[in-house]
């Protein structure tokens, strides 16, 4: 098939860099789990030396993503963190990065406990008013860092109007893309730089695989992050990236029943009397409701909802069956956590009481169960509390 980057989003994901192999014609993308490739002689090879700089599986599975969220190309890293560290690899120190207040938790720790320490500095506002945005750009700022929705409040940024802030400020915008994944949301069409992604979570979609991405829009980006994933070494191994290559087939079909299922849980959480309050984009009564129906081409499937206390959650938390307690989010089963004590207890009490994370909240990320069973298990965990 020829690789036509116009066609449906379904095909790409199916198609492109997920050609049948040329040697045996395989539907599916052969895993290269090598270290190092033959030369024919010096100076001579098929595009293939040593597989911390490149490897055959990696470069499908690139091609893929790039394509997915319509960049120029991709590359990939062993986690989402590794490579939201890999960008900033094109810092050096005194540089200024604005980013937004209500992060997965893991960021602002790699910001303010490691690349701190090397004299780059980071603002933190809230990115869901532009203006925000505007007024914390300086003369050294290098990018404005934005994840939409928030992770765990749902809060959403405008990333067209941030978009234009950047561009008129010569500063560069990175959307993390995870939450809604390329088939919800198209940031780079909206005027992002680049985009960032989990892999372990939507892309790749089972739970069984860590990985990240960044995708990029012009070729100078492509060229700086394929030498750091040279010179530092934090790469995709073969075998995960063939796992998100397989992920990435049924992306379509998965969002499809991932955004249903959060639809229905979202508006049972919200009827329901033990729930003080529910955040997700898809509800009319979400503050940014408007931006979400512009912005995305869906709602997906991640939720927070508030149950009162931490006595609470923990009663809802030991009792729910079909919801599995564990941190990640993304895969086909859904997963129920409590970012307070687990993706963001290194913010501290403070600084989760500073953006409004509270000790009650309890994040679901709805999975493609039957969402008759993902709803009366909901509800016989809030019975006990």
């Amino acid at each position: 098939m020829p690789k036509n980057r116009q066609s449906g989003f379904a095909t790409r994901a199916i198609h492109i860099g997920q050609e049948p192999d040329a040697e045996t014609g395989a539907v599916s993308a052969p895993i290269h789990p090598t270290s190092t490739y033959v030369q024919q002689e010096l100076g001579k090879n098929k595009g293939y030396e040593y597989a911390r700089v490149s490897n055959p599986t990696r470069t499908r599975l690139e091609e893929n993503l790039a394509a997915l969220e319509g960049g120029i190309a991709a590359r990939t890293f062993a986690s989402g963190m590794a490579a939201i560290n890999a960008i900033c690899t094109m810092f050096k120190s005194g540089d200024h990065v604005v980013c937004g207040n209500d992060l997965y938790g893991g960021v602002p720790r790699l910001f303010n406990q490691v690349l701190a320490g090397y004299g780059i500095e980071f603002t933190y506002v809230d990115t869901s008013d532009v203006k925000n945005v505007e007024r914390a750009i300086r003369k050294n700022t290098r990018m404005v860092y934005v994840e939409t929705p928030t992770n765990p409040l749902m809060a959403l940024s405008d990333l067209e109007a941030i978009s234009k802030v950047c561009r008129h400020k010569k500063v560069e915008l990175v959307v993390d893309n995870t939450f809604m994944s390329p088939y919800f949301q198209q940031p780079i069409a909206l005027g992002a730089d680049m985009v960032v992604h989990s892999t372990t979570k939507f892309l790749n979609g089972h739970s069984d695989g860590l990985g990240g991405v960044v995708v990029c829009t012009i070729p100078e980006q492509a060229e700086k992050l394929a030498f750091v994933q040279k010179a530092a070494g934090a790469i995709l191994s073969p075998f995960e990236c063939w796992l998100i290559l397989r992920g990435v087939k049924t992306l379509a079909v998965r969002m499809e029943r991932h955004d249903r299922n959060g639809r229905f849980v979202a508006e049972f959480l919200a009827r329901h009397k033990k729930v003080r309050k529910v955040f997700y984009p898809g509800l009319p009564e979400h503050p940014q409701y408007e931006l979400a129906q512009k912005q995305m081409s869906g709602f997906g499937s991640m939720i927070t909802f508030e149950t009162g206390s931490l006595s609470n959650a923990k009663k809802l938390l030991k009792k729910v069956r079909v919801c599995s307690l564990a941190e990640s989010l993304g895969g086909v089963e859904t997963l129920i956590s409590h970012p307070a004590t687990m993706t963001h207890a290194a913010l501290g009490e403070k600084g989760r009481r500073q953006i409004g994370i509270t000790d009650g909240m309890v994040r679901i990320s709805v999975g493609i169960e039957n969402v008759e069973d993902i709803i009366d298990d909901l509800d016989q965990a809030l019975a006990t509390i």
